[in-house]
């Protein structure tokens, strides 16, 4: 049974639960020549109305690269350890587009990142319809090509349905499913480093355009882009929720 949800019912257009996600704003490439700008929700990220969370990447001239989206985290809300992340969700198909659903260590704020610990549930670009990656980044293996991961081809593009992207992350190990079916295991043996992933862990859920993945060259004319987030839910995990202050 799952033991945190988002199923992300509400009034068409509002914003997603305050008290689960915050927004995290700005551009400048996200340290990898990205070209969104992020914005608060709810202008690219916003309740459909049918139970679904909207993020939108569009053409936007009023900023910096003149491209929005959004990227929402439940940094400083709520944190995981362990158990099985899972997402339903729907991808773009177009050019540049780089959706992910992925979680960061909470103390990145001390030690930085990578040593606080990556896990990507899914990471899809546009470049490459019929294919989803799971990785994890730690120190001495991080970034694009230099994580511990995997390229698993569905067979049939991302974006023709709704597929569900999940983490089932143990002590010691984390192993990926696509629809249900393990498709990649990664253990502490198998990293040419620490392994950081002993602790808490937020989520992060975003679509980015463009960046330095090989071959995903953006196309203006695909704008706009929409990831549709069905749901997202924690199985089996330790959950710590912030304090609230009364």
């Amino acid at each position: 049974m799952a033991i945190w949800t988002q199923e992300f019912d509400g009034p068409a257009g509002s914003a997603p639960d305050p008290s689960a996600w915050i927004a995290e704003l700005g551009g400048g490439g996200w340290g990898d020549d990205q070209l969104q700008s992020y914005t608060r929700p709810p202008a690219n990220a916003y309740l459909t109305g049918s139970g679904q969370l909207a993020i939108v990447a569009r053409e936007d001239p009023a900023v910096p690269g003149g491209i929005s989206s959004a990227r929402l985290t439940t940094r400083g809300l709520v944190s995981f350890q362990y158990g099985r992340i899972a997402a339903r969700m729907k991808v773009p198909s177009a050019a540049g587009t780089w959706p992910a659903f992925w979680m960061l260590g909470t103390d990145i704020d001390t030690v930085g990142w990578p040593a606080c610990g990556e896990i990507d549930v899914m990471e899809h670009v546009g470049s490459d319809p019929t294919a989803v990656h799971g990785t994890v980044h730690g120190t001495g293996y991080a970034g694009i090509g230099h994580g511990v991961g995997h390229r698993f081809d569905t067979g049939s593009p991302q974006s023709d349905d709704f597929h569900t992207y999940s983490v089932d992350w143990k002590p010691g190990s984390v192993s990926w499913r696509f629809d249900g079916d393990e498709y990649f295991r990664v253990t502490a043996e198998h990293v040419p480093g620490p392994w950081p992933f002993e602790k808490p862990f937020f989520l992060v859920i975003n679509l980015a355009i463009g960046g330095r993945w090989q071959g995903n060259e953006p196309d203006a004319s695909t704008l706009p882009a929409e990831l549709l987030i069905d749901w997202i839910r924690v199985a089996d995990s330790e959950v710590k929720r912030a304090a609230i202050a009364t």
